[in-house]
C-alpha cells in the first residue's frame, strides 16, 4: 500500500505544481490533443532539433490524470531522441503488458501504471502520450 500512496504524491505533485505547463513560443512542433469523451484539452509543443527534444511544454485544461501525465512525459522526454519508444513502453503498460525494462525507461510514469485497471481513466492517461507519438511521427 505504501507504493501507492508513493505514486499518489507524484500524480498530485505533478498536477499542482506543474513543471512544464507553459507555453514554448519557439516550439517547431505543435499539436492538439483532445479527449472528447471528458473534455480533456491540450496544446503539446516541442522544440526538435536534430531529432533530439530540447523543451516542451503544453496548455490546456483538464483532470487531474490527464495534466499530470502530460507533465510527467515532458518530464521523460526533454533530451531525448527516442521518444516514440517511451510512448510505446507507455501505452504497454497502461494496456498491462510492459515488460521490466518498459518499467525501468518510464521512470516516474510508472505512477499511472494503475490506471489500466481504471477504463474510464485510460483516455485521461493517454492523452499527451498519444498526442507526442502523433506529432512526431509526422515530423519524420
Amino acid at each position: 500500500m505504501e507504493s501507492r500512496n508513493f505514486y499518489n504524491e507524484i500524480l498530485t505533485d505533478h498536477n499542482l505544481h506543474p513543471v512544464h505547463k507553459e507555453d514554448i513560443p519557439d516550439a517547431n512542433l505543435v499539436l492538439e490533443g483532445l479527449n472528447p469523451s471528458c473534455g480533456d484539452h491540450i496544446w503539446l509543443k516541442l522544440k526538435v532539433e536534430d531529432g533530439i527534444i530540447k523543451d516542451g511544454g503544453f496548455v490546456g485544461d483538464g483532470c487531474a490524470i490527464s495534466q499530470a501525465s502530460a507533465d510527467i512525459m515532458l518530464d521523460l522526454i526533454i533530451g531525448k531522441k527516442k521518444a516514440v519508444k517511451l510512448a510505446e513502453s507507455f501505452l504497454k503498460m497502461i494496456k498491462g503488458n510492459a515488460t521490466e525494462e518498459d518499467m525501468d525507461a518510464l521512470e516516474e510514469a510508472g505512477a499511472l501504471q494503475d490506471i489500466s485497471h481504471m477504463p474510464a481513466r485510460v483516455k485521461c492517461a493517454v492523452l499527451g502520450w498519444h498526442t507526442m507519438e502523433e506529432l512526431l511521427k509526422e515530423e519524420k
